[in-house]
């Protein structure tokens, strides 16, 4: 077998590091051997569906935290639900990134307000922020809110206001979002589908 200077170096040296591994201790057979935890074993699945469009599919979310005060719980795997009867597991590429979307820093998880004339962003409670809207809706509605068009007729309309309905909610609760707006008087009434 012929070898030369440098072949001879690297095979010297491969069997010096084997050696000096198993003399240490070190075996790749127990390392092979030993088995690997699923990375979803210890994790807490929740069923959702998902946010981006009309097809409502179905969502699995597995999160890691054990629910004691002082843990948050991370998302670490978001997949297509078998159960769902409308994806039956299957997601579309932007449905598939979706755990891109809930573990982003710049994702905004609670009511914020912006002042008039301020450039800073301020975070508000929930409290505040529902009544900060119904007070909003309420002296709009009133400014605006048309009883009777110019030839008598009743229509009770509000047409500075219109409401953006999720595509992704049920009929029952589309149904019910329906009739709050129109029950208002909205007129324009349009779903996240189409944006």
């Amino acid at each position: 077998m012929d070898m030369n200077r440098r072949q001879f170096f690297r095979v010297s040296s491969a069997g010096l590091v084997g050696s000096s591994l198993v003399a240490m201790g070190f075996s790749p057979a127990a390392a092979l051997a030993e088995t690997r935890n699923y990375k979803l074993a210890r994790s807490t699945v929740a069923r959702s569906t998902c946010p981006y469009c009309s097809v409502s599919c179905g969502v699995l979310i597995y999160s890691l935290g054990d629910r004691a005060k002082n843990v948050t719980p991370k998302v670490i795997h978001v997949e297509g639900d078998p159960d769902h009867p409308v994806s039956r597991g299957t997601l579309c590429p932007k449905g598939a990134g979706v755990i891109d979307m809930i573990n982003a820093p710049t994702r905004v998880k609670y009511p914020e307000v912006r002042e008039a004339g301020s450039k800073e962003w301020k975070r508000i409670s929930w409290d505040e922020a529902l009544t900060r809207i119904a007070t909003h809706m309420k002296a709009d509605r009133d400014a605006n809110f048309v009883e009777k068009n110019a030839s008598g007729t009743t229509v009770n309309r509000w047409p500075t206001t219109s409401f953006l309905m999720c595509s992704s909610s049920s009929n029952e609760s589309s149904y019910l979002a329906v009739k709050v707006a129109r029950g208002l008087g909205m007129v324009g009434i349009d779903t996240q589908a189409r944006v």
